[in-house]
């Protein structure tokens, strides 16, 4: 049940347009192809992932405050209590830039497999007014969409490092915040900004260059938003949030 909504409502428009696009982008081009629809979609997700980076950076912003609270209130319900009377005060969600990234995962994760098993074109899978274009080049700057590509393989994996690096910090562990959600923030902290990257170059020769190019694609789009966003913030001043 969920598997065929999930192909109806995610899978096949995507891979709908992807055809489309191949159709009528000038030489057919299937490289081409996958960048514009990825930049199509991380486009059209872009109001979600803002307000994401933007819940994300004021959290930060808040930080110090909350490091405050921790020094003047040892107990732990007392921190909670008067934490969320800080976020009530700023307007601050801690979970809508989970809850809003959570909303895109499906959305990606669809992108992500029409790449990966999209490149297969199955005319049974098009809509009546798509028409399966004769002609597919799958050659791009020399490289096989179809085929491996160590070089966009390892571009994904810098890529993915430079996003991380911008959207997740690696504070020097303090002392005195012990316990397992430290050391798990810490470590997920360290994994997707170092172990995340390794896995892509991996998965991104081992299946295909069009996975690989769809990964350096979306990876330089979210760094370029994630610049745009935290620069207009502050000049507009992140701590402005009342």
């Amino acid at each position: 049940m969920l598997n065929t909504i999930w192909t109806a409502v995610l899978y096949k428009p995507l891979y709908n347009a992807l055809i489309s696009l191949i159709s009528h982008i000038p030489g057919h081009s299937v490289g081409l192809a996958v960048i514009g629809l990825t930049v199509l979609v991380k486009l059209a997700l872009f109001p979600l992932t803002r307000k994401s980076i933007t819940s994300q950076a004021k959290l930060k912003a808040l930080e110090p405050e909350i490091n405050k609270i921790k020094e003047q209130y040892p107990q732990k319900e007392v921190q909670a209590q008067k934490t969320l009377e800080l976020y009530k005060e700023y307007k601050v969600n801690p979970f809508s830039g989970c809850l809003l990234i959570l909303i895109q995962l499906p959305i990606i994760f669809a992108l992500y497999y029409v790449f990966f098993k999209g490149l297969d074109f199955n005319p049974k899978m098009l809509y009546s007014f798509v028409q399966f274009p004769k002609i597919m080049n799958m050659d791009f700057l020399g490289i096989a969409m179809n085929g491996k590509s160590i070089v966009l393989a390892i571009l994904a994996g810098v890529t993915q490092f430079i996003q991380a690096h911008l959207s997740t910090s690696l504070p020097k562990k303090d002392p005195n915040q012990t316990g397992f959600a430290s050391s798990f923030s810490q470590s997920m902290n360290i994994q997707v900004k170092y172990i995340l990257p390794l896995i892509i170059i991996f998965i991104g020769y081992k299946v295909s260059a069009a996975v690989a190019i769809y990964w350096v694609t979306s990876n330089t789009f979210t760094i370029v938003q994630e610049m745009f966003v935290r620069r207009k913030m502050k000049k507009e001043g992140v701590l402005a949030l009342k």
